[in-house]
Protein backbone atom coordinates (compact mmCIF):
# COMPACT_ATOMS: atom_id res chain seq x y z
CA UNK A 1 0.00 0.00 0.00
CA UNK A 2 0.93 3.24 -0.56
CA UNK A 3 0.00 6.97 -0.95
CA UNK A 4 -0.31 8.17 -4.23
CA UNK A 5 0.56 12.02 -4.35
CA UNK A 6 0.21 14.08 -7.96
CA UNK A 7 2.28 13.54 -10.56
CA UNK A 8 4.51 16.53 -9.81
CA UNK A 9 4.87 15.15 -6.16
CA UNK A 10 4.51 18.18 -4.92
CA UNK A 11 0.96 19.14 -2.88
CA UNK A 12 -1.88 21.32 -4.42
CA UNK A 13 -1.76 23.67 -1.13
CA UNK A 14 1.17 25.65 -0.15
CA UNK A 15 -0.43 24.59 3.85
CA UNK A 16 0.71 21.29 2.78
CA UNK A 17 4.29 21.91 2.64
CA UNK A 18 6.68 20.02 5.63
CA UNK A 19 8.34 23.22 6.13
CA UNK A 20 5.55 25.35 6.16
CA UNK A 21 2.83 23.52 7.93
CA UNK A 22 3.03 22.80 11.82
CA UNK A 23 -0.24 20.68 11.50
CA UNK A 24 1.21 17.11 9.82
CA UNK A 25 1.24 14.42 12.43
CA UNK A 26 4.06 13.64 13.26
CA UNK A 27 3.01 11.27 15.87
CA UNK A 28 1.27 8.01 14.28
CA UNK A 29 -0.50 5.16 16.27
CA UNK A 30 -1.86 2.13 14.36
CA UNK A 31 -4.11 -0.73 15.76
CA UNK A 32 -2.52 -3.84 14.37
CA UNK A 33 -4.99 -6.66 14.87
CA UNK A 34 -2.44 -8.79 12.36
CA UNK A 35 0.95 -9.19 11.79
CA UNK A 36 0.87 -12.19 9.30
CA UNK A 37 -0.10 -10.95 7.26
CA UNK A 38 0.41 -7.52 8.51
CA UNK A 39 -3.16 -5.92 8.98
CA UNK A 40 -4.07 -2.82 6.91
CA UNK A 41 -4.10 -0.46 9.32
CA UNK A 42 -0.13 -1.05 9.79
CA UNK A 43 0.22 -0.51 5.96
CA UNK A 44 -2.28 2.92 5.83
CA UNK A 45 0.25 3.95 8.61
CA UNK A 46 3.51 3.62 6.95
CA UNK A 47 1.92 4.80 4.06
CA UNK A 48 0.57 8.43 5.59
CA UNK A 49 4.15 8.77 7.79
CA UNK A 50 6.40 8.30 5.00
CA UNK A 51 5.35 11.74 3.09
CA UNK A 52 5.40 13.70 6.21
CA UNK A 53 8.81 11.76 7.83
CA UNK A 54 6.40 10.64 10.92
CA UNK A 55 6.78 8.37 13.73
CA UNK A 56 4.71 4.95 13.67
CA UNK A 57 3.57 3.57 16.96
CA UNK A 58 2.35 -0.36 16.07
CA UNK A 59 0.42 -1.22 18.96
CA UNK A 60 -1.20 -5.22 18.93
CA UNK A 61 -4.29 -5.68 20.91
CA UNK A 62 -4.86 -8.90 22.02
CA UNK A 63 -8.21 -10.31 20.85
CA UNK A 64 -8.74 -11.35 24.19
CA UNK A 65 -9.13 -8.15 25.94
CA UNK A 66 -9.49 -6.17 23.17
CA UNK A 67 -13.49 -5.83 23.82
CA UNK A 68 -12.50 -4.94 27.37
CA UNK A 69 -15.14 -1.91 28.01
CA UNK A 70 -14.43 1.44 29.73
CA UNK A 71 -11.69 3.91 30.10
CA UNK A 72 -10.81 1.72 33.51
CA UNK A 73 -11.14 -1.25 32.24
CA UNK A 74 -8.07 -4.05 33.86
CA UNK A 75 -7.70 -7.76 31.63
CA UNK A 76 -9.50 -10.25 33.32
CA UNK A 77 -8.01 -13.21 35.44
CA UNK A 78 -8.93 -15.83 32.89
CA UNK A 79 -7.55 -13.88 29.70
CA UNK A 80 -4.37 -13.54 31.14
CA UNK A 81 -4.23 -17.22 32.06
CA UNK A 82 -5.65 -18.09 29.08
CA UNK A 83 -3.04 -16.42 26.61
CA UNK A 84 0.33 -16.88 25.97
CA UNK A 85 2.90 -14.96 26.08
CA UNK A 86 3.53 -13.16 22.54
CA UNK A 87 7.01 -12.85 20.83
CA UNK A 88 7.40 -9.10 21.17
CA UNK A 89 10.46 -9.23 20.17
CA UNK A 90 10.62 -11.25 16.62
CA UNK A 91 7.80 -8.84 16.15
CA UNK A 92 9.19 -5.80 17.09
CA UNK A 93 11.76 -6.30 14.66
CA UNK A 94 9.72 -7.21 11.87
CA UNK A 95 7.58 -4.30 12.43
CA UNK A 96 10.99 -2.21 12.52
CA UNK A 97 11.98 -3.96 9.21
CA UNK A 98 9.05 -3.73 7.48
CA UNK A 99 9.14 0.35 8.54
CA UNK A 100 12.11 0.68 6.62
CA UNK A 101 10.84 -1.41 3.29
CA UNK A 102 7.73 1.56 3.51
CA UNK A 103 10.33 4.47 3.88
CA UNK A 104 9.50 5.30 7.59
CA UNK A 105 12.34 5.43 9.91
CA UNK A 106 10.93 6.04 12.59
CA UNK A 107 9.05 2.81 14.51
CA UNK A 108 8.13 1.40 17.61
CA UNK A 109 6.16 -1.56 18.51
CA UNK A 110 4.26 -2.26 21.73
CA UNK A 111 1.99 -4.92 22.81
CA UNK A 112 -1.01 -3.34 25.03
CA UNK A 113 -2.20 -5.31 28.03
CA UNK A 114 -5.67 -3.57 28.32
CA UNK A 115 -8.78 -2.82 26.41
CA UNK A 116 -8.84 -0.92 22.93
CA UNK A 117 -10.57 2.42 24.64
CA UNK A 118 -8.15 2.18 27.71
CA UNK A 119 -5.29 1.66 25.03
CA UNK A 120 -6.60 4.38 22.46
CA UNK A 121 -6.99 6.52 25.38
CA UNK A 122 -3.58 6.61 26.83
CA UNK A 123 -1.56 6.22 23.44
CA UNK A 124 -3.33 9.12 21.95
CA UNK A 125 -2.25 11.33 24.78
CA UNK A 126 0.92 12.02 22.44
CA UNK A 127 0.38 10.78 19.21
CA UNK A 128 -1.71 13.03 16.83
CA UNK A 129 -3.69 10.63 14.72
CA UNK A 130 -4.65 7.14 15.41
CA UNK A 131 -5.06 4.42 12.17
CA UNK A 132 -7.64 1.76 12.57
CA UNK A 133 -9.59 -0.93 10.99
CA UNK A 134 -13.68 -0.23 11.00
CA UNK A 135 -13.90 -3.64 12.42
CA UNK A 136 -10.90 -3.66 14.75
CA UNK A 137 -12.98 -3.65 17.94
CA UNK A 138 -15.99 -5.65 16.09
CA UNK A 139 -18.42 -7.42 19.56
CA UNK A 140 -21.51 -7.87 20.13
CA UNK A 141 -22.70 -4.50 20.49
CA UNK A 142 -21.93 -3.56 17.09
CA UNK A 143 -19.98 -0.02 16.71
CA UNK A 144 -20.72 0.28 20.85
CA UNK A 145 -16.70 -0.60 21.22
CA UNK A 146 -15.74 1.46 18.57
CA UNK A 147 -17.85 4.59 19.31
CA UNK A 148 -16.54 4.40 22.84
CA UNK A 149 -13.05 3.89 21.97
CA UNK A 150 -13.34 6.99 19.43
CA UNK A 151 -15.25 9.42 22.10
CA UNK A 152 -12.51 8.81 24.62
CA UNK A 153 -9.36 9.14 22.91
CA UNK A 154 -10.30 12.91 21.83
CA UNK A 155 -8.22 11.96 18.74
CA UNK A 156 -8.19 12.28 14.88
CA UNK A 157 -8.91 8.69 13.89
CA UNK A 158 -8.23 7.60 10.17
CA UNK A 159 -10.95 4.49 9.95
CA UNK A 160 -10.25 2.05 7.02
CA UNK A 161 -13.25 -0.58 5.68
CA UNK A 162 -12.65 -3.78 6.57
CA UNK A 163 -9.75 -5.47 4.61
CA UNK A 164 -8.61 -2.33 2.98
CA UNK A 165 -5.74 -3.45 0.27
CA UNK A 166 -6.11 -0.37 -2.19
CA UNK A 167 -3.62 2.68 -2.41
CA UNK A 168 -4.31 5.76 -0.34
CA UNK A 169 -5.13 8.87 -2.04
CA UNK A 170 -6.70 12.30 -0.94
CA UNK A 171 -7.11 13.50 -4.59
CA UNK A 172 -10.89 14.84 -4.04
CA UNK A 173 -12.09 15.00 -0.14
CA UNK A 174 -15.16 15.61 1.36
CA UNK A 175 -16.09 17.43 4.29
CA UNK A 176 -19.16 17.17 6.31
CA UNK A 177 -20.01 20.08 7.85
CA UNK A 178 -22.99 20.66 10.10
CA UNK A 179 -21.64 23.74 12.63
CA UNK A 180 -20.95 21.23 15.95
CA UNK A 181 -17.24 21.83 17.22
CA UNK A 182 -16.98 17.89 16.15
CA UNK A 183 -17.06 19.41 12.87
CA UNK A 184 -14.69 22.11 13.34
CA UNK A 185 -12.36 19.41 15.23
CA UNK A 186 -12.17 17.06 12.23
CA UNK A 187 -11.89 19.76 9.50
CA UNK A 188 -8.28 21.18 11.64
CA UNK A 189 -7.38 17.66 12.02
CA UNK A 190 -8.08 17.19 7.82
CA UNK A 191 -5.61 19.95 6.90
CA UNK A 192 -2.56 17.72 5.91
CA UNK A 193 -4.75 15.57 3.27
CA UNK A 194 -6.63 18.70 2.48
CA UNK A 195 -3.18 20.16 1.58
CA UNK A 196 -2.47 17.04 -1.33
CA UNK A 197 -5.88 17.18 -2.38
CA UNK A 198 -7.01 18.66 -5.77
CA UNK A 199 -10.82 18.79 -5.23
CA UNK A 200 -12.43 19.78 -1.86
CA UNK A 201 -16.16 19.51 -1.23
CA UNK A 202 -17.50 21.01 2.02
CA UNK A 203 -21.15 19.29 1.95
CA UNK A 204 -22.83 22.04 4.52
CA UNK A 205 -26.23 20.60 6.34
CA UNK A 206 -25.65 23.05 9.10
CA UNK A 207 -28.09 26.17 10.41
CA UNK A 208 -26.85 29.80 10.52
CA UNK A 209 -26.46 29.16 14.07
CA UNK A 210 -26.50 26.52 16.65
CA UNK A 211 -27.47 26.69 19.83
CA UNK A 212 -26.68 23.83 22.24
CA UNK A 213 -28.19 23.74 25.74
CA UNK A 214 -28.55 27.71 26.06
CA UNK A 215 -25.33 28.54 24.60
CA UNK A 216 -24.59 30.00 21.01
CA UNK A 217 -21.51 29.30 19.08
CA UNK A 218 -19.54 32.00 17.77
CA UNK A 219 -20.05 32.32 14.67
CA UNK A 220 -17.53 29.88 12.36
CA UNK A 221 -17.18 30.32 8.40
CA UNK A 222 -15.31 27.42 7.36
CA UNK A 223 -14.44 28.28 3.87
CA UNK A 224 -13.25 31.45 5.38
CA UNK A 225 -11.24 29.28 7.84
CA UNK A 226 -9.85 26.76 4.96
CA UNK A 227 -8.89 30.02 2.84
CA UNK A 228 -6.27 30.99 5.61
CA UNK A 229 -4.79 27.85 5.07
CA UNK A 230 -4.77 27.82 1.71
CA UNK A 231 -7.26 25.09 0.48
CA UNK A 232 -9.54 26.11 -1.84
CA UNK A 233 -12.88 24.29 -1.29
CA UNK A 234 -16.44 24.39 -3.07
CA UNK A 235 -19.81 24.51 -0.98
CA UNK A 236 -22.81 22.45 -1.47
CA UNK A 237 -25.98 22.88 0.66
CA UNK A 238 -28.01 19.72 1.65
CA UNK A 239 -30.97 19.25 3.88
CA UNK A 240 -31.19 16.14 4.94
CA UNK A 241 -32.80 15.68 8.82
CA UNK A 242 -30.03 13.70 11.34
CA UNK A 243 -31.51 10.22 10.48
CA UNK A 244 -30.90 11.25 6.88
CA UNK A 245 -27.33 12.56 7.51
CA UNK A 246 -25.67 9.36 6.97
CA UNK A 247 -26.48 8.45 4.07
CA UNK A 248 -26.75 11.88 2.17
CA UNK A 249 -23.02 11.82 3.13
CA UNK A 250 -22.63 8.14 2.05
CA UNK A 251 -23.99 9.16 -1.30
CA UNK A 252 -22.39 12.57 -2.18
CA UNK A 253 -18.87 10.54 -1.27
CA UNK A 254 -19.82 8.09 -4.10
CA UNK A 255 -21.11 10.77 -6.31
CA UNK A 256 -17.91 12.62 -6.31
CA UNK A 257 -15.12 9.35 -5.86
CA UNK A 258 -13.91 10.91 -2.66
CA UNK A 259 -10.70 9.20 -1.53
CA UNK A 260 -11.33 10.78 1.62
CA UNK A 261 -14.36 11.39 3.76
CA UNK A 262 -14.06 14.18 6.82
CA UNK A 263 -16.44 13.94 9.77
CA UNK A 264 -17.22 15.09 13.08
CA UNK A 265 -17.54 11.87 15.75
CA UNK A 266 -20.75 11.75 17.33
CA UNK A 267 -21.97 14.97 17.35
CA UNK A 268 -25.18 14.14 19.07
CA UNK A 269 -24.96 11.92 22.07
CA UNK A 270 -23.51 8.20 21.80
CA UNK A 271 -27.18 7.53 23.60
CA UNK A 272 -29.06 9.65 20.99
CA UNK A 273 -26.90 7.40 18.62
CA UNK A 274 -27.67 4.14 19.29
CA UNK A 275 -31.77 5.26 20.06
CA UNK A 276 -32.48 7.25 16.56
CA UNK A 277 -29.88 6.17 14.63
CA UNK A 278 -27.28 8.61 13.57
CA UNK A 279 -24.54 9.90 11.00
CA UNK A 280 -21.34 8.43 12.61
CA UNK A 281 -22.92 4.84 13.24
CA UNK A 282 -24.29 5.13 9.60
CA UNK A 283 -21.01 5.89 7.99
CA UNK A 284 -19.40 3.72 10.33
CA UNK A 285 -21.22 0.96 8.93
CA UNK A 286 -21.14 1.57 5.52
CA UNK A 287 -18.58 3.49 4.23
CA UNK A 288 -16.37 1.94 1.61
CA UNK A 289 -13.77 4.79 1.61
CA UNK A 290 -11.46 5.39 4.28
CA UNK A 291 -12.74 8.33 7.13
CA UNK A 292 -11.55 10.72 9.48
CA UNK A 293 -12.93 10.80 12.17
CA UNK A 294 -12.53 12.93 15.72
CA UNK A 295 -15.08 13.50 18.85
Amino acid sequence: MSLRLRRSDEPRHAAGTRGESRHFPAEILALVTSSGPWSPAVMAAFALAKPWDSHVTGCFIDPALRTLRGLDAEPSVLSLLLELPRDTQGEAEAFATLARRCGVEGATWICAQTGLARSMHQLGAWHDLIVLERDTGNDDGGFELLGEALLGCRKPCFVLPPRWDKELAFERVLLAWNGSLEAVRAMHAALPFLAMSREVVLLDGAAAVLEDEGTIMPNFHPLEHLARHGIAATRRRIHATAHEAGDALLHEAKRMNADLLVMGAYGRSRLRERILGGATRRVLGQATLPVLMQH
